[in-house]
């Protein structure tokens, strides 16, 4: 890994720090949703059978659809108050929820209870999980710079990718070899303790602690600053939708935002759903499920390492290409090869070609204003998770009802075609920028 040579001792740690704050999120968000087969039939009601789904339902929709709340609390905490703070925040209230979810009652044991809480432990991550991947990506941003900064922020989806692996992992062990659910929380909940310790040590981001000092200077005497320097600042506190073109720098994060839980959906549920009417067994569904996470691990860790050689918003337009005519033909594919092997072939494609903004998100953050960049970044994020995850399970359901496998187009053709289209934007301000920086250098050039 070339890139980490650039980086000094105090940015190989944060690298590290938040890495782990991340894979924790991702692996305690994902552990649930990939054992509700297990948990649901703990901690809620088994002789109602509509409750128990609705409850379940709640449980796991309440993870996301709350998650623009969360991401309004902890960007209002990440801008005003500090990004370190932010981080630390969020990995002790994962931490709680873990502890909580490691030692709670089951339905038989204190009844409705337990459901509720369950419920509460998922609002919570799902609160926290804005704050932290969110956060961690920003941090980064800030303290590197490119063409380094690429796959140093690219790590963090790694990291949430390997955290979805684990949690496949843990169960495919409590599905096949009886492993104890409760030890899987209780591994994470360690990790989150020590993590919150550790990230204490984490220095501010030089960009935020700048933008506080300005606007102190700014609020004491304005006319210091010079003209120059006051129009920056300006701009860079001023709301996006006060500059030209601001709503489509907001339209496109979300668009490019709305690819990965589409397409997680059609890789692991859809495509899982498909194998369970076929008569395969939720254990061989989950292992299988593993075997991919593991794929779609790898072929992201490549594509974060070629970020440092190749831009990374050429690296996704070209994997999101490829996306396209993918999606087009898998309803042929579905219809006249039904076995395991073609789901499984269908799945590692999916995930190897999959609409991501990983490697790029350096790239997106930076054309945020500093002071208001954790909340933009975070609402779109968590806005994006929420439409797309109700689309995608309730949408897909009813088209497929009626469509069959064809359904599939109108959910994931408009969202590549949205995806595209992001790209194109971020790509053209990031030339227009480029060139500012270089005419900006210029005159300072032929001056020396």
């Amino acid at each position: 890994m070339a890139f980490l040579s650039s980086l000094n001792q105090e940015q190989k740690e944060a690298v590290g720090l938040l890495q782990v704050g991340t894979f924790l999120e991702y692996f305690d968000l994902m552990l649930y949703v990939h054992m509700a087969v297990v948990l649901n039939e703990l901690f809620f009601p088994i002789a109602d059978a509509k409750t128990a789904s609705l409850m379940a339902a709640f449980a796991f929709c309440s993870t996301y659809v709350l998650r623009p709340f969360g991401a309004l609390v902890f960007g209002y905490i990440g801008d005003h108050v500090g990004r370190k703070t932010t981080v630390i925040i969020t990995t002790m209230m994962m931490a709680a929820s873990c502890i909580i979810m490691a030692t709670l009652p089951t339905y038989a044991q204190i009844g409705i209870t337990a459901a509720w809480l369950v419920t509460l432990c998922r609002i919570i991550q799902g609160f926290s999980s804005m704050g932290e991947i969110i956060g961690a990506e920003i941090y980064l941003t800030e303290i590197t710079k490119p063409p380094a900064s690429y796959p140093v922020v690219g790590l963090i989806g790694c990291a949430s990718r390997l955290g979805t692996m684990a949690a496949l992992g843990v169960a495919t062990l409590v599905t096949f070899y009886n492993f104890e659910w409760r030890n899987a929380f209780w591994i994470g909940a360690a990790i989150a303790v020590v993590g919150s310790v550790a990230r204490t040590r984490l220095r501010e981001t030089p960009d935020f602690i700048d933008m506080k000092r300005r606007l102190k200077k700014r609020g004491s005497s304005s006319q210091e600053l010079g003209n120059k320097k006051s129009m920056e600042l300006l701009e860079e506190t001023s709301s996006i939708w006060q500059r030209k073109d601001g709503w489509k720098t907001l339209l496109a994060f979300f668009l490019i935002y709305a690819g990965p839980p589409a397409c997680l959906y059609f890789s692991y549920i859809y495509c899982g759903i498909l194998l369970k009417g076929m008569g395969y067994s939720s254990q061989h569904i989950i292992a299988q499920n593993f075997i991919v996470s593991i794929i779609e691990f790898i072929t992201m860790l490549i594509v974060v390492l070629l970020s440092y050689k190749i831009h990374p918003l050429k690296i996704i337009k070209f994997k999101a290409k490829l996306f396209v005519p993918f999606i087009i033909v898998v309803p042929f594919l579905m219809y006249n090869m039904k076995t395991m092997i073609t789901v499984f072939v269908i799945q590692v494609i999916s995930v190897c070609v999959t609409l991501s903004p990983v490697p790029a998100v350096a790239c997106m953050m930076r054309h945020f204003p500093i002071f208001r960049r954790f909340t933009y970044a975070s609402f779109m994020y968590a806005l994006s998770r929420a439409v797309m995850h109700v689309l995608s399970s309730f949408g897909l359901v009813y088209l497929t009802d009626y469509m069959g496998h064809w359904g599939l187009y109108f959910i994931l053709i408009p969202v590549s075609g949205g995806f595209l289209w992001g790209v194109h934007y971020f790509g053209s301000i990031e030339k227009k920028s480029q060139q500012k920086d270089i005419s900006e250098f210029l005159p300072e050039a032929e001056a020396a």
